[in-house]
């Protein structure tokens, strides 16, 4: 499996509203480290849904099975899906107080996207100086921006 540095982030003007999101995937081949940039966005979503497409689009991205060590500054995604997720599955995706699991979709879509992947999920804390973070978050922020404009 090929080793991947994976960066990712979600931003939303307004919560919800225009929302975008970032990744950065990283890979070294022979000494020689290449980086592509991804992003993208839609126009009435929620914070939690970007930091969620960031991921899935990162990971998507991958051509084959890799070693990814996944750098996100989202709880809300690390906790869902090394925690919460087995226990939403269980209950036929409903939370321990029986309630829907909110973005279930993407849940369900994230769960399968993970499958040929070995993952680190690897918690950095947000605007906090972080270079990598900082520039997904530009990413996101600037997606943001242009679909809500």
């Amino acid at each position: 499996m090929k080793p991947i540095e994976m960066f990712t982030d979600g931003a939303c003007k307004g919560n919800p509203g225009p929302g975008g999101w970032g990744a950065i995937l990283r890979i070294e081949v022979d000494g020689k480290v290449t980086e592509k940039e991804l992003s993208g966005s839609e126009p009435q979503t929620t914070n939690n849904r970007m930091e969620l497409m960031a991921v899935m689009k990162g990971l998507a991205a991958l051509k084959s099975p890799c070693r990814v060590k996944l750098h996100t500054d989202s709880r809300y995604v690390i906790d869902g899906i090394t925690k919460w997720v087995f226990g939403w599955q269980k209950n036929g995706w409903r939370t321990a107080d029986k309630k829907p699991v909110k973005n279930e979709d993407l849940w369900r879509e994230l769960v399968t996207i993970t499958k040929p992947h070995r993952i680190d999920w690897i918690w950095v804390k947000g605007h906090a100086g972080h270079t990598e973070n900082e520039r997904v978050d530009k990413l996101a922020s600037d997606a943001a921006m242009a679909v809500g404009r």
